[in-house]
């Protein structure tokens, strides 16, 4: 089929679609932007709840893990059963679990509601991202609908924190769990009356061995980065999950070359472009998430700022990579390279990390703060945008979920990754610098504070090499034309990069 009666099928099939895309944007939303907005409810959620300083964590990890380690399973159900059925699905399991975590009653109850949240999104946002993979089709269409899905997932963590403060201060900590009922109720019904998918393939079976080895690899990976940080990189624990996740990945990695049906085809991973797109996509959010942490605890607890000022203080951010993704990637993709989008927008991004390394205790946030975030912002607009789309183009119908998966993976595991090590970054840079500056008790106070700051900046440097490391593998690696420049090829990737 040509590009032109492709564009006339979808134009017949789904005249809708626009709509459609208003459902999909709604759901990928909620589902980004639940990894932080209880982070500014937390205090509040912990002293309810009678929760530890060493349990506490497990409010945003519970999430994390099982939204990561689960997303290959989730990705592949989408493929198996059929995209619309599974998000729906995923909405409604999202929405009984949310509801779940608003009304806890312990620590335990909470902790629980979240990796079953965890679970819900592994299955909607794979299924999300290849519904709009199988529904734009047209290029400049295309083009648009990944820079909107691109700007809700590079801004949709920041949004969390503007919603989570307004939510905690005015109404209560619970609501930041409750908001997500209303959403999915409007995405169901939405889901439902606009959104069209073919059937899943009946006859296909589930890898379930696949299933086990890299959902389990992921998991111990994640879980070891995550206890990481109270533990240290050398305790036992650690170093065994290490190890027993790099094993079970490898087996996996091993299996899925022999498997039958297998969970990850590995052609997906072998295509030069798309590897380039994943890795990209997990050193940029590595980068991203050490940000968002800092950030919020260097506004609230070294400026003062409450939890609505310090959300509104990301909302240039958020402004920056709607435009970058919206107004600059959507538009020049179909003439550049992606590319010669994604270097500039992880030099841009990191260039707004190493502004931030000059912060002190005493910086000003509108000569200072600002101008970095919205480097930040636009860099990360260039980059996700084109990511996703060269990430999931050219891919055959029935691997649609998989690789739509795969993206999410990247960027949770990244996100997992990076607040782990550069929160062990931080902290032991903090310690080392109170130890050497810490000559009276007089200056406690102060030699704290600078010490804290101290390893925010620290930690934001290491943060800006990795951006640099992501734009130079997407310079290397991602190779893929501009769909503009002419000749459709039998190259899968440059054919549909749009």
């Amino acid at each position: 089929m040509s590009a032109t009666q492709t564009e006339q099928a979808t134009q017949n099939t789904d005249p809708r679609r626009w709509w459609g895309l208003v459902i999909i944007a709604l759901a990928q939303l909620m589902v980004v932007l639940d990894a932080t907005i209880v982070n500014i409810a937390l205090p509040s959620a912990q002293h309810d709840l009678g929760m530890s300083d060493g349990n506490r964590q497990w409010v945003i990890t519970a999430y994390t893990l099982a939204f990561g380690g689960l997303l290959l399973l989730g990705g592949r159900i989408a493929d198996l059963v059929g995209r619309k059925r599974t998000f729906v699905t995923g909405l409604i399991g999202f929405a009984a679990a949310s509801a779940l975590g608003g009304a806890a009653t312990s620590s335990g109850m909470l902790f629980g509601a979240r990796a079953l949240q965890g679970v819900f999104a592994a299955v909607l946002a794979p299924s999300a991202l290849s519904l709009l993979t199988t529904t734009f089709t047209d290029p400049k269409e295309r083009g648009k609908a990944f820079g909107i899905y691109g700007a809700l997932a590079g801004s949709g963590s920041a949004i969390g924190f503007i919603v989570g403060g307004l939510l905690t201060e005015y109404l209560n900590w619970r609501w930041c769990l409750y908001v997500n009922v209303p959403i999915a109720v409007v995405a169901v019904l939405g889901a439902l009356a606009l959104l069209h998918d073919r059937p899943g393939h009946a006859g296909a079976r589930l890898d379930v061995p696949g299933a086990l080895l890299g959902c389990g690899g992921l998991v111990a990976v994640v879980y070891g980065f995550s206890e990481a940080e109270p533990r240290g990189w050398t305790d036992p624990l650690v170093l065994a999950l290490f190890a027993g996740g790099l094993l079970l990945l490898i087996a996996f990695v091993w299996w899925q070359s022999r498997a039958p049906m297998p969970l990850l085809p590995l052609h997906i991973v072998k295509d030069r472009n798309r590897a380039g797109c994943f890795l990209t996509m997990a050193l940029a959010t590595i980068g991203m998430f050490g940000l968002f942490l800092f950030m919020t605890y260097y506004l609230q607890v070294i400026l003062g700022y409450s939890p609505v000022k310090t959300g509104l203080g990301f909302l240039p951010l958020t402004a920056a990579i709607i435009i970058g993704s919206t107004q600059i990637s959507a538009r020049l993709l179909q003439r550049v390279a992606p590319r010669a989008l994604m270097v500039p927008g992880m030099i841009l991004a990191s260039g707004g990390m190493l502004v931030l390394t000059r912060m002190t205790v005493h910086s000003d946030y509108t000569t200072e703060i600002l101008p970095a975030l919205l480097l930040m912002g636009l860099g990360m607009g260039l980059t996700f945008m084109p990511v996703f789309a060269t990430a999931t183009a050219g891919v055959a119908p029935q691997d649609s979920g998989v690789t739509s998966a795969t993206v999410n993976t990247s960027q949770q595991v990244g996100g997992s990754i990076g607040t782990a090590l550069l929160n062990t970054v931080a902290t032991t840079s903090s310690t080392a610098y109170i130890t050497a500056h810490l000559h009276s008790p007089a200056q406690k106070a102060a030699v704290n504070a600078a010490g804290i700051v101290h390893g925010y900046t620290v930690a934001i440097g290491w943060a800006a090499g990795i951006m640099l490391l992501a734009g130079l593998v997407a310079g290397l690696m991602v190779t893929a034309k501009a769909p503009g420049h002419g000749a459709r090829t039998a190259s899968p990737v440059p054919e549909s990069v749009t």
